[in-house]
């Protein structure tokens, strides 16, 4: 009986396979389907970071190494980890990019404690060997997307890492040398804290946030440098502020004065690596002792590792961000404004980064009722522009906006020069020549008398107000009596009110300058300076005495007096003036609040009228003049940009 032909054809499609084996001419043909740009791109840099799957690369070493890739992919598939790094025939490079993201997607899917550690530990040691010891150098792969993936691995394991030591270096007494080890999930490891720079007293930190972790509301951008290493901050306990924690477990401000007059931001950013120990591949594939090192980004934008320049990771506003974030000076502003309890009585003087003898410090000067907060943009660009960041510090001078504005002009000099005092007590460091001041609104006002030398006219101001005797004149005689400030070389003055405004005298003025209130520890401390002897019941005459709001006031004697001192020759200063309404003539303009004519000072190095509300040192074209004036600056004193 003959089948007819369609079933031949059908039996032997059947059959065939069975018949032929391996032939290849009945494997399936390779296929292309066309990728859009983000598809592609997509394919080659998604991750188990980026998308919670093993990257493309890491799955096609997988099935190259002939492993099962459901199973790879599943969590906590130590096989597949194991089969791939017995694996031989494939190149050095492919192996260990696999291994450190199998190793990564273990940790993720595990449960905190020393099981997972040791996954974190793993894929340090794989992405380590890859970067230093595989193939290739990483200079040779430095436009690859593999390096990049790797790198972001060793950084995000590494955070978690220093996490786990952290929580035993907590554990320790306060006072250690600069380098101690402990175990975590069989490995030793050393901390070498002989780079890290800490705030305050405290030799440990009350918290250590990934920056990574840190998204910020309120600032226009977040300044950091790509590289190798696990971005960090570093809180410690805030002395300047008496931090105490609040019910979700971060310290905020208890309101109490600090001890010193001075502290530097008690959230400083680290760098931290994880150096596995080991000469070769093969010693650091099979070690379980590693260095774990703190790295200032401030001081050091790159090291030499294993014959290589290595730049570091760092993040220039996730510390300053959380400080702030943290830190509620809106509040305590304005309970310093109103003299009620919770508020400061005298200038407290906020180093933005740990001092460096080296830098030029830039002094911030904010307005009334104000805060650091009001640098807020500022402070940020100026930390995000490298060649500014090489060569300035900041140093934000927070003050309390009630005091009148003689009274906290002499309070600030003290506080200012009691910081530098300390630092650098020989006044021989580079930091401590060519100060730039920078001053808003009633800032500026002080920045100015600081720039200012005076005459008898003070004097004679207060003996004609006759409230005080000659022997009272004369014990305060510092707050009449003053020069500039001898190492301050350049000012910046923004919408500041040098000879008043009518806004102050008038019936909003009155009405706000009626609610101030002069905190009682500062008028006992007053009242002791004019008359030591007279009882305290005798002293409540002084909180009859012209407050800041009063001092603004452009019919008030003393800064109508004080419009007229000269500024010192030897500074160069530079103004910003607001216009809120560009159609009015400048001369008959205002910001809102501050007049040209009293914002405008003859003999500036420069003068930028900005479109702008009386805060324009928030505004972004502000911010670009400061930015230039300090390059400027930096420019006329042959100082370079080279980076350390």
């Amino acid at each position: 009986m003959r089948f007819p032909q369609a079933c031949r054809l059908m039996a032997w499609v059947a059959i065939a396979p069975v018949l032929l084996g391996g032939c290849s001419i009945f494997r399936p043909a390779v296929e292309v389907h066309a990728l859009t740009a983000r598809e592609a791109i997509e394919l080659k840099r998604s991750d188990i970071l980026t998308r919670d799957k093993l990257s493309d690369a890491t799955i096609q070493t997988i099935r190259v190494a002939a492993l099962d890739v459901k199973a790879c992919a599943k969590p906590i598939s130590s096989e597949c980890v194991e089969a791939l790094a017995a694996v031989t025939g494939i190149a050095t490079d492919r192996r260990l990019a696999a291994l450190s993201e199998l190793w990564l997607a273990q940790a993720q899917a595990m449960e905190p404690g020393s099981v997972q550690q040791a996954a974190w530990l793993e894929t340090i040691r794989y992405a380590y060997a890859y970067l230093f010891l595989g193939d290739h150098t990483p200079g040779e792969r430095a436009f690859e997307d593999r390096q990049t993936q790797v790198r972001d691995w060793y950084n995000y394991a590494v955070e978690h890492a220093a996490a786990g030591m952290f929580e035993i270096r907590q554990q320790m007494p306060a006072q250690l040398p600069a380098l101690t080890s402990g175990t975590i999930a069989g490995w030793e490891l050393k901390l070498d804290l002989r780079s890290a720079r800490m705030s305050g007293s405290a030799a440990v930190p009350a918290e250590l946030v990934p920056a990574s972790s840190l998204s910020f509301r309120g600032l226009r951008s977040l300044y950091r440098r790509d590289g190798f290493g696990a971005e960090l901050v570093a809180v410690m306990p805030d002395d300047s502020l008496n931090a105490t924690p609040t019910q979700d477990g971060h310290p905020v401000a208890k309101h109490s004065q600090p001890a010193l007059p001075w502290s530097e931001m008690p959230a400083p950013s680290m760098t931290v690596l994880l150096h596995p120990d080991g000469d070769s591949l093969d010693s650091v594939l099979h070690t379980h002792t590693a260095r774990l090192t703190v790295h200032d980004p401030y001081v050091e934008s790159a090291i030499m590792l294993r014959g290589q320049r290595v730049p570091l990771a760092a993040n220039f506003t996730a510390g300053y961000g959380l400080w702030l974030a943290r830190s509620k000076f809106n509040r305590q502003s304005l309970r310093s404004l109103l003299g009620r309890e919770g508020g400061i009585d005298r200038p407290h003087v906020y180093l933005m980064q740990p001092y460096d003898p080296n830098r030029r410090i830039i002094v911030m000067l904010h307005g009334l009722a104000s805060s650091p907060e009001a640098w807020v943009e500022l402070a940020n660009e100026i930390l995000g522009d490298e060649a500014l960041r090489h060569h300035y510090q900041i140093w934000q001078v927070y003050y309390p906006t009630n005091m009148p504005i003689a009274l906290n002009h002499a309070m600030i000099r003290r506080a200012l020069g009691d910081t530098l005092a300390h630092f650098d007590p020989s006044g021989q460091a580079p930091a401590s020549s060519d100060l730039v001041l920078v001053g808003h609104s009633m800032g500026g006002v002080i920045a100015r008398l600081m720039v200012s030398s005076t005459d008898q006219s003070l004097v004679q101001l207060v003996a004609d107000d006759g409230r005080l005797t000659p022997q009272q004149i004369k014990r305060i005689d510092s707050m009449l009596h003053f020069e500039p400030v001898p190492n301050v070389s350049s000012a910046i003055f923004i919408a500041a009110p040098h000879r008043g405004t009518s806004i102050a005298g008038g019936r909003l003025g009155r009405w706000m300058a009626g609610f101030i209130r002069f905190p009682i520890t500062m008028l006992e401390e007053l009242a002791h300076t004019l008359a030591p002897n007279v009882a305290a019941s005798s002293r409540e005459s002084l909180g009859s005495m012209p407050n800041s709001v009063d001092n603004l006031d452009e019919n008030d004697p003393f800064v109508r007096t004080a419009a007229g001192f000269p500024i010192s020759s030897q500074v160069r200063y530079h103004s910003i003036v607001a216009q809120a309404a560009p159609q009015v003539a400048l001369v008959d303009s205002d910001d809102g609040l501050v007049p040209y004519r009293s914002a405008h000072l003859p003999g500036a190095q420069s003068e930028k009228v900005i479109t702008s509300g009386h805060s324009v040192q928030q505004d972004a074209a502000a911010i670009l003049e400061i930015q230039r004036i300090l390059r400027k600056d930096m420019a006329l004193r042959g100082e370079c940009s080279t980076q350390r």
